[in-house]
């Protein structure tokens, strides 16, 4: 059996969850391999709705497996705090979840350094969600890291302390006034104690060897979807950096962040939203900053489901896409919120760059809004509500026709697309 993968094409945001859910059932195992809970998959189904930060999004079908992979970083008390709300809807996840051994911790002082370390980068912030997903990943790549499968060790508590004074350290140097810091409204110690709290809690749940469980679930035939978190575009690696993740966010990544061959790969799918949002600082060629992006922003409830944040909006970019599709390997797009688009009576596509004079379609090394112009196609809109159309083939025809041009574009088809934010508004061509 091969692992499918399902990603996103652009700046984040562009509905995993929601598809990893609708794609659950034909699964036996979900697996996330990257990010932490910087990520925000929201599923809303039968008038209810859940935004996941770090359980993957098929936990919602009792009949599927889902792992929390190696390469995901995990924060216990955020962990949990998203297992309570679960288990206030009825859904218990210690009945379906696994988790790694080799999932990286994010120890509250890892919090505090992001905290302090944005502050003080003034003009040149990244945007971080401050989760402390930067300061976790650092001390994995600098092999200081503590990980699930160190919680039951004789020495977790003193690496732990070790680690933690090697930051407070490193904050000192920023000459911070720590009293002034909170995590999630607490002070330190109060979040530190919380965190421990949820760490004894987490020490119930099933803790595997990742990389085994997968590989031997594959050689008994048994499927799996690995999900990813964040966007192509912010890929650590090639992304527009440095205003990106701290992860591999493409289709490469599931092979390191499960442990499975590049053999091991199926079906790539791509998701990608009508439009392009951003949240955070960067480069955003196709942005908006008008009365047409703060629509889109209103129709889209556009809106960062883990910071609150509004989302920066603009018109489809078509280079940065065609650029992802190509990283990843796409054998398949799923085009999100196209009833955002409902009310345009034209719709913009970027088709090109500018840059220096020159029209080119690849995508740059420095993604600079003061060097780059997009160079537009126009479409004529739907105009039209899409609530009712229960096919594909119901589609609008200038609904089809943009999702045609997308194709041309591309030459990657477009097999599913989502007309509203509920499970069932999902259309499969």
């Amino acid at each position: 059996m091969k692992v499918d993968v399902i990603l996103g094409l652009q700046w984040g945001d562009e509905g995993k969850g929601k598809i990893v859910d609708v794609f659950t059932p034909h699964y036996d195992i979900i697996a996330r391999f990257q990010g932490g809970p910087n990520a925000g998959h929201t599923i809303e189904f039968d008038g209810k709705k859940f935004v996941q930060h770090t359980i993957p999004s098929g936990i919602f079908h009792p009949s599927t497996l889902n792992l929390i992979g190696n390469g995901v970083i995990i924060d216990p008390f955020i962990f949990m705090m998203e297992i309570d709300k679960l288990a206030e809807a009825g859904i218990h996840a210690e009945e379906n979840l696994l988790i790694s051994n080799r999932a990286h911790l994010i120890l509250p002082t890892h919090r505090m350094l992001d905290t302090v370390s944005e502050s003080m980068k003034g003009q040149s912030k990244i945007g971080s969600t401050l989760k402390g997903i930067g300061p976790a990943y650092t001390d994995k790549f600098a092999r200081n890291g503590l990980r699930i499968g160190n919680l039951n060790g004789n020495d977790f508590m003193e690496r732990y302390r070790t680690l933690k004074e090697m930051h407070f350290h490193t904050i000192r140097s920023y000459n911070a006034d720590l009293a002034g810091y909170t995590l999630d409204g607490l002070s330190f110690e109060a979040y530190e104690k919380k965190w421990f709290e949820a760490i004894d809690r987490m020490k119930t749940f099933r803790m595997v060897e990742g990389e085994q469980f997968l590989n031997k679930s594959l050689d008994e035939g048994k499927s799996v979807m690995a999900e990813g978190a964040q966007g192509t575009l912010l890929d650590v690696d090639f992304g527009s950096y440095p205003f990106v993740t701290s992860s591999n966010t493409i289709a490469a990544g599931a092979c390191t962040g499960l442990g499975i061959s590049p053999h091991r790969i199926g079906k790539i799918y791509g998701i990608f939203k009508a439009y392009c949002t951003r949240v955070g600082s960067g480069p955003f060629p196709t942005e908006l900053m008008d009365e047409t992006g703060a629509i889109l922003r209103c129709n889209g409830n556009e809106f960062g489901s883990t910071t609150g944040r509004p989302r920066r909006c603009g018109w489809l970019d078509l280079p940065a896409l065609k650029y992802a599709i190509m990283l990843n390997g796409v054998d398949t797009l799923i085009m999100m919120k196209a009833d955002v688009l409902n009310t345009f009576e034209k719709i913009k596509v970027c088709s090109n760059y500018k840059i220096g004079g020159e029209v080119r379609e690849e995508f740059p090394f420095e993604l600079s809004d003061d060097t780059l112009e997009p160079v537009y196609q126009e479409l004529n809109g739907w105009n039209v509500p899409l609530n009712s159309i229960q096919s594909f083939d119901m589609l609008p025809d200038q609904l089809s026709e943009y999702i045609r041009f997308i194709e041309k574009g591309t030459g990657i088809p477009v097999e599913m697309v989502s007309i509203g934010p509920d499970r069932v508004q999902t259309l499969k061509k």
